[in-house]
């Protein structure tokens, strides 16, 4: 049985390959978990790619996708990387270069024009300038964001908040504004009683009684007096029903339920039947 899944060439003769394609150019290669990785000279990348697609035995036709990496310890803070696939090899290769935030990287739109998306969108996220693209602007985020997103050190917290404004047509920048409108909290136990009275509370105390009264201070101890508890104790009702008889709905008289076999008993049927087959015709003739 076949796998349902297309086995992919091996990498044998790759990075030999590779080596004699790119040159002097390719600083480094790797064959780890059965990827094959070349870290090339970032001046010399456009050079490299057009190896990797026309050299015999590589043939990476396709541009597949432009990924970033962060390193904030290193100098060259950035990785570029590059994930080309060889449709004729079924063979997949990654090409990094190194850079930061001011040396630009050499677009490769000229020969896969997909690039121009793919190289927008590590600028946004990164920082990362592409040397040749004519349409080098942000793709994810909005017109006026500052700073890159996906870098190690952009700020996740702060004192200014992000939104677009309909009057400017675009994202401005505003210190937080927290409202406290509905900010008024006493911090005091249900049961410890209010220092007001809510709007009907007023109401709720028996004629001849004395309304509720307010705590004397902040966190005093609920104006309810003792007599007042026992009062309430007192108040408490059986729970037991106080109806003579309690009511059943046991015939149908009162729950109106109809009866059981209504016309279905064979002594219940009519004589003659509303419906007469025609003589011969019938079904059950």
């Amino acid at each position: 049985m076949r796998a349902p899944a297309p086995a992919y060439a091996p990498n044998d003769g790759v990075i030999e390959t590779a080596t004699a394609a790119v040159g002097t150019a390719l600083l480094e290669a790797q064959d780890l978990v059965g990827e094959v990785t070349l870290l090339v000279e970032r001046d010399a990348l456009v050079p490299a790619m057009i190896a990797l697609r026309d050299t015999p035995g590589l043939e990476y036709q396709q541009l597949m996708e432009i990924a970033g990496v962060d390193y904030p310890e290193r100098a060259e803070r950035f990785d570029v990387c590059y994930h080309l696939l060889s449709v004729t090899r079924n063979h997949r290769i990654r090409v990094r270069v190194r850079t930061d935030e001011v040396q630009p990287v050499p677009t490769v739109t000229g020969i896969w024009p997909v690039a121009g998306w793919l190289e927008r969108e590590v600028f946004d996220m990164y920082g990362v300038v592409f040397e040749g693209n004519l349409d080098l602007r942000r793709i994810l985020t909005d017109y006026g964001f500052r700073g890159h997103p996906q870098r190690k050190d952009f700020p996740l917290s702060g004192f200014t908040e992000v939104r677009y404004s309909e009057a400017s047509k675009r994202v401005i920048y505003e210190p937080v504004e927290l409202a406290q409108d509905f900010r008024s909290f006493d911090f005091m136990s249900p049961w410890e009683g209010a220092e007001y009275v809510l709007p009907g509370d007023e109401k709720a105390a028996p004629a001849g009684e004395p309304k509720p009264a307010l705590p004397e201070a902040k966190g005093a101890p609920s104006p309810v007096t003792a007599d007042q508890v026992v009062r309430a104790d007192d108040d408490k009702k059986d729970s037991s029903p106080n109806a003579p008889i309690s009511k059943t709905t046991e015939s149908r008289a009162e729950t109106g339920v109809g009866d059981r076999d209504a016309g279905n008993k064979p002594e219940e049927k009519p004589a003659d039947p509303d419906v007469v087959p025609t003589k011969g015709k019938g079904q059950n003739q």
